[in-house]
């Protein structure tokens, strides 16, 4: 049995304290330790981001917990979670956040924009914990792409993820609205990119030439002018979806840039679905999945052939 102290001050939620005396896994040490909840009260624990290791929120089930650390759990009503214009904290551990961002949002400031981005929100999150916490880009969205996308919390983390990215990313999945009608059930699209003078990408067969990129699509939904399609990347190039999709001869409805012809919901129609990595720290599977955006689906029912 873990040694717990309950802590109670007048106006102060209930707090648990727990010491952790055997390697195991949060939902599985909770439960030992929580005599008399059931699982499910539990598991809403850790959704309702009221378990804390080492006084860093976890919501993950499966978080290995150490010798030695020490586990916090709030009991009652938690303080209002903190909501950010644009984007969606679906996961923070002490060397990871993982966000789900909202389109027309710049992942990171450039030379010439200086508008509000995920990377300037994230940085004054952590720094609310402590002053001098930083946060590092492993990866990043298009502006008018939205969906999940992960920072690191120090440098090495982001040095890690980044050196080992093939190996370390299980997953990444995109859904799309594209012009036309897909006409194969699913297929692979392989060639190099390369980016022109005018920054924009383009593919090219010629060996040694560009990066090699590879995505594989399925079809979701047709429609007599459009497709949903459903885009896993093998690599991950800069515009590569963008770039295939046109090479497809179907491109991403709302994206200019590469051909297309439609605007019909005011930006363009590409949703970072999935993203699941091996933790860089302890070796777990980390896996986080959104749904297809709703006017991706309703401009089906909305965009008819005349």
């Amino acid at each position: 049995m873990e040694n717990k102290t309950l802590v109670q001050e007048k106006g102060v939620p209930k707090q648990i304290f727990l010491d952790v005396k055997e390697n195991s896994e949060l939902l599985k040490f909770l439960i030992e330790q929580l005599k008399g909840k059931s699982r499910t009260t539990v598991k809403a624990l850790l959704a309702h981001r009221q378990v804390a290791v080492e006084n860093h929120i976890i919501t993950q089930f499966d978080y290995p917990v150490m010798v030695g650390q020490k586990v916090t759990i709030t009991m009652g009503k938690m303080p209002e979670e903190i909501k950010y214009r644009g984007l969606r904290i679906l996961y923070e551990d002490p060397y990871l956040i993982v966000i789900e961002k909202e389109a027309g949002m710049l992942s990171i400031a450039t030379a010439k924009e200086k508008l509000l981005t995920t990377y300037s929100i994230l940085s004054g999150h952590v720094k609310r914990e402590d002053p001098n916490n930083r946060i590092f880009v492993v990866h990043r969205l298009d502006r008018d792409t939205s969906g999940i996308m992960m920072f690191a919390k120090s440098e090495e983390i982001q040095s890690i993820m980044q050196r080992a990215w093939q190996e370390a990313v299980i997953e990444r999945t995109y859904v799309a609205v594209v012009e036309g009608v897909v006409e194969n059930d699913e297929g692979t699209i392989r060639s190099f990119l390369k980016e022109n003078k005018a920054l924009v990408m383009y593919s090219t067969k010629v060996l040694g030439e560009g990066d090699e990129a590879i995505t594989h699509y399925k079809v979701l939904k047709r429609h007599p002018e459009l497709t949903l399609v459903e885009v896993k990347l093998e690599t991950g190039r800069k515009n590569q979806i963008r770039v295939h999709m046109k090479d497809l001869g179907h491109p991403v409805v709302g994206d200019k840039k590469y051909g297309s012809k439609l605007n019909l919901i005011g930006r363009t129609c590409l949703h970072a679905r999935v993203l699941a990595f091996i933790h860089p720290v302890n070796g777990t599977e980390v896996r986080y999945e959104t749904p297809v955006p709703g006017p991706f689906v309703s401009v089906f029912a909305q965009h008819k052939k005349d």
